[in-house]
């Protein structure tokens, strides 16, 4: 409803702009006004950020791509107009330390705990996205090895590093076998307490409830999968290798995590080198 509402106000936006110009026919918009009202849209008394303007260009669009679909007018003033580009945002990354207190948060010894610390180690010490953590079978682990699958059906080996394969050993022999127990049996590593795959809610949750025991807030899976790619990059790891290891299937995608560690440069810069401020 509230997209719907936003729509809404975004052709609205539109047509007053329309009727102002004294335009009451689709059929009299040309190219240049559809852009002039677009550069408008992040200028003037109220401008609007680059998400909101990004939607209304879609709207404004799909207006006119309707009216050419119903044959309501000849041509689409829209098709050859560049909508706003959206500013590539950064990843969000925590610091080592502060991955470190959410790897410790989880106390004690029983199956769900041990369940718990194996689930965020590998996340983290992998790179996994949540779905491919929640989706990994018993035979996709091979001792210092996990086959993750990830989107398109593609299958990747990544490393799991001491910490997760130490967290997964001590799940699997101490605390899984109790919850698989509980169920039917499954292949799956990460088990509710009914012994069922565990969801990429409860995963979620897990992750929530460890992140605010260590006093941190909007932490998700894809935060430690940015940390992870960014920490990889800031120990000087090649961006082909981080790219195999995230399973990208372009290294573009990747390399929007070296922009977090040029911040990380410069400042490591400022504070290191002797004539770096005047």
């Amino acid at each position: 409803m509230n997209t719907l509402s936003a729509y809404r106000r975004d052709l609205g936006r539109y047509v007053g702009e329309l009727t102002t110009s004294g335009i009451d026919d689709l059929g009299q918009v040309r190219p240049g006004t559809v852009a002039a009202h677009l550069a408008g849209l992040r200028g003037g008394a109220a401008p609007l950020s680059a998400a909101s303007a990004a939607r209304a260009a879609s709207a404004v669009r799909g207006l006119h791509r309707f009216a050419v679909r119903e044959g309501l007018v000849d041509a689409d003033p829209t098709a050859d107009v560049k909508p706003p580009k959206l500013p590539k945002r950064l990843p969000k990354a925590l610091d080592v330390d502060q991955v470190e207190r959410i790897l410790a948060a989880v106390p004690g010894d029983d199956a769900r705990a041990l369940r718990d610390r194996a689930l965020l180690e590998t996340l983290y010490g992998t790179g996994a996205r949540i779905s491919e953590a929640v989706g990994l079978a018993v035979d996709d682990l091979d001792t210092d090895l996990v086959t993750l699958h990830g989107k398109g059906g593609r299958t990747r080996i990544v490393p799991l590093g001491g910490y997760a394969a130490r967290a997964l050993d001590a799940y699997l022999v101490r605390g899984r076998p109790a919850l698989v127990a509980a169920g039917r049996g499954t292949p799956a590593v990460f088990l509710n307490h009914r012994g069922a795959p565990l969801s990429r809610q409860s995963a979620w949750t897990i992750l929530n409830r460890a992140a605010r025991s260590a006093g941190l807030d909007g932490v998700s899976p894809h935060t430690l999968r940015h940390s992870f790619a960014t920490h990889l990059l800031d120990g000087g790891a090649d961006i082909r290798v981080v790219q195999e290891l995230l399973g990208h299937a372009s290294v573009t995608t990747t390399q929007v995590y070296t922009l977090v560690t040029v911040d990380r440069l410069r400042e490591v810069y400022a504070t290191s080198h002797p004539r770096a401020l005047s």
